[in-house]
């Protein structure tokens, strides 16, 4: 379609930044002269003091006129009809030249019609594929395709070092559906940028970091940097193949869970270390202690090192602080190489009010709820995702599979479950509004958590999800065809409240206590769980998994050995935060390195080797990981012995005839030739002693063969006399 020549109105938009198609009067343009078709070339270099125009196939050149001062320049070809290629020499204020490329003379449209219908409709589950900063190659130039979302704005621009952050130049097209998008150039990977959104709602302007961006700068500098993640060179087939596998209810998931920030620091300057020498490091420490998974606290770009990673700006960025997206590459394949999954910690409930993120992103409350009472999180200071709007629920959506698909990430914790679910979470009366029904439920965030996990299983295959939910929502870690929200796993806050409160009592009060111990038995197969000693539980003041326990320095130690082995044999997955292994004395602080000299002193020596025992254990013997989530995995052989706080029970594989039995003693007490019930005849070993000398125990303990006598006792048709050690934990097995 023929065009008129500009307007000064026009003119004005493009020099003043605010003109919002530019695709319509920039580039090659047709217009009508006399009635006839013929061809203009229009450019806006506000830096250029000439600009010429070089046609590629003769090599002609053609200088520009300067319609405007503010840097507009055009050139007619009134005996031309028929676009064609050309590039633009430019002179700067120092008499420099340069030969360039027109963005704005690659007319091609890079969303599809039916792109932006399924982002429209939330179903653009791999829009990280559209939207961000892509390398491409458009007819035969190579560049970069940039895309973002702004409904509400009245112009988008690409801005960097290569247009000297000018808002006014490099302005993006408008597509249907509020999307931007550009296509810039000879622009090289490692390009630092952000888009500068300018609303038409109350003249706002602002410089956004990329929703979509694959790297980011190093805090506290905050723009996005363009990066190729698709020729990520994997060697991890083998894991990929069967990590569903091994991530099944059946098996055993033992999860070190991490603050990469401060697993390791620099030993000279305290500064970070980077994903490389970590992967190296912290692999051969889980596969030293035992572990077949790690969990990373959130390694998604943000700002402020405080948030431990919960405060997110960049969804698809692993964080720069220990390097570039391809070091992150490195560091989960080369978990896998050596068989150890990588769970990352998600945070779709809410994010920072960082002025370059997400929130009041093209002048709107996009992102986010514009009521407070839905759309904010007082006692975090973040703001909430508005679940129920489509684009919104599609960012998240293709941020899970981002990591899963392009990362190869092995699962997602989802963190702040009960956030979500709950409108009326961290509110008093009156400061929250109830859904349509007139009830507490987020209705919303409840369809956005079954279609996340939906997802997750259709398009991940293998990959697991683990809520941190903390109340007692019903069906978690059911299937969404169920009524359930779909998880595969979900944390057991209740269990791990109950315990650390009875250990962190002194034994003596403990037979006041004693249900703390058994209550979460009642419950167990509700869900499929994990027990988690996470780090919310070593920071604020609630002291490190050591320092918590009651009495002297033997007794801390010998609670702490009691407290794992019950840990392992109870019902359930398990996680242990980073530290817990060799008993940290302080608190976790995320900008110091953990007290890794610990290990010179032989208590802490002895406790990790005694978490490593207790980790093999854990996988070696079925009849603690097979069956978690049933009653025909457990039973109590008795529970009931208050006065003494001792309590046994068993833990049987599928084949219910390979079980192991666990004997607890939470007294400083020996209990010397203490019976206990037996499931059968036979001759019984203690296959591990939280109280052996090796672990720093007394050395209390029982002969190597135990035979059972014919003497029904508590639960079981035998029993046998055994000493049970002081605050210890033995683990029982009959001999074939």
């Amino acid at each position: 379609m023929a065009q008129r020549e500009l307007t000064n109105e026009e003119m004005e938009a493009l020099v003043g930044g605010y003109h919002s198609a530019p695709f319509e009067v920039l580039g090659m343009q047709t217009v009508q002269n006399n009635g006839k078709d013929s061809l203009i070339v229009r450019a806006f270099r506000p830096l250029d003091v000439a600009v010429s125009l070089l046609d590629v196939k003769t090599g002609r050149t053609t200088a520009l006129e300067r319609i405007h001062p503010g840097g507009l320049f055009a050139a007619h070809f009134s005996r031309r009809k028929n676009p064609f290629a050309y590039r633009l020499l430019v002179e700067d204020a120092a008499g420099n030249q340069h030969e360039i490329e027109d963005p704005y003379r690659f007319q091609t449209e890079w969303l599809t019609d039916f792109d932006l219908h399924l982002h429209g409709e939330g179903q653009f589950l791999r829009s990280f594929e559209k939207l961000g900063a892509h390398p491409r190659t458009v007819d035969g130039v190579d560049g970069v395709q940039f895309a973002v979302w702004a409904p509400n704005a009245e112009r988008v621009s690409v801005i960097g070092p290569f247009n000297f952050w000018d808002d006014r130049v490099d302005v993006m097209r408008h597509r249907p559906g509020g999307v931007w998008e550009l296509f810039l150039p000879n622009l090289p990977l490692g390009t630092e940028y952000k888009y500068s959104v300018k609303s038409r709602l109350l003249g706002y302007k602002a410089d956004k970091t990329d929703p979509y961006g694959f790297a980011s700068q190093k805090r506290p500098a905050t723009a996005s940097i363009v990066w190729d993640i698709d020729n990520l060179p994997w060697h991890d087939a083998e894991w990929m193949e069967s990590r569903g596998a091994k991530q099944a209810i059946d098996q055993p998931i033992n999860i070190y869970e991490v603050h990469l920030g401060s697993w390791k620091r620099g030993p000279e300057d305290n500064g970070f270390v980077g994903y490389r020498e970590l992967a190296h490091q912290l692999v051969a420490h889980a596969q030293e202690v035992g572990y077949t998974h790690i969990e990373l606290l959130p390694i998604t770009e943000h700002p402020y090192d405080g948030s431990w990673g919960y405060q997110v700006t960049g969804y698809f960025a692993p964080t720069s602080r220990f390097g570039t997206p391809d070091d992150f590459h490195y560091f989960v394949d080369y978990c896998h190489q050596h068989d150890i999954g990588v769970l990352l910690d998600w945070v779709p409930a809410h994010f920072p009010k960082d002025s370059h993120g997400l929130g009041f992103f093209d002048g709107t409350h996009l992102y986010e709820h514009e009521d407070p009472r839905v759309g904010e999180h007082k006692g975090w200071g973040t703001k909430i995702f508005n679940f129920g709007r489509n684009e919104v629920r599609n960012f998240l959506l293709s941020s899970a599979l981002f990591w899963l698909q392009k990362y190869h990430i092995d699962g997602l914790r989802v963190d702040a479950v009960a956030s979500m679910l709950y409108l009326d979470y961290d509110r008093e009366g009156g400061e929250w509004l109830p859904n349509r029904y007139g009830g507490r439920e987020n209705l919303e965030a409840i369809d956005f958590i079954r279609k996340f996990n939906d997802a997750v299983h259709e398009y991940a295959p293998g990959a697991i999800t683990i809520a941190e939910e903390s109340t007692s929502w019903p069906m978690v870690s059911r299937p969404t065809y169920t009524g359930g929200l779909g998880f595969d796993y979900k944390w057991n806050m209740g269990w791990m409240h109950d315990i650390l409160e009875y250990f962190e009592q002194d034994p003596i009060y403990r037979r006041y206590s004693h249900h703390l111990v058994t209550f979460s038995l009642i419950y167990a197969f509700s869900e499929n769980f994990v027990l988690p000693f996470s780090h919310d539980e070593v920071v604020h003041l609630k002291h490190s998994m050591l320092d918590k326990m009651p009495g002297d320095h033997w007794q801390k130690f010998a609670n702490l050995r009691a407290l794992y082995g019950y840990m392992t044999g109870h019902p359930g997955k398990k996680l242990l935060f980073m530290g817990g292994e060799f008993g940290q004395w302080r608190e976790w602080n995320e900008a110091q390195s953990l007290d890794w000299h610990l290990l010179g002193h032989p208590k802490h020596g002895q406790l990790q080797q005694y978490v490593a025992d207790l980790n093999r254990l854990y996988r070696e013997e079925k009849a603690l990981h097979e069956v978690d989530a049933s009653w025909q995995g457990f039973e109590w052989i008795d529970l009931h012995d208050v006065d003494n706080s001792i309590l046994s029970f068993r833990r049987m594989a599928a084949d219910r005839d390979d079980s192991v039995i666990v004997i607890c003693n939470f007294t400083p007490v020996p209990r010397m030739g203490y019976r206990v019930g037996l499931p059968g005849p036979g001759v019984y070993r203690e296959i591990l002693n939280s109280d052996a000398v090796k672990y720093g125990g007394s050395g209390v303990g029982n002969p190597s063969e135990i035979v059972a006598e014919a003497t029904a006792w508590q639960s079981g048709s035998h029993s046998a006399p055994f000493n049970l050690p002081p605050l210890g934990v033995i683990f029982v097995q009959r001999q074939p």
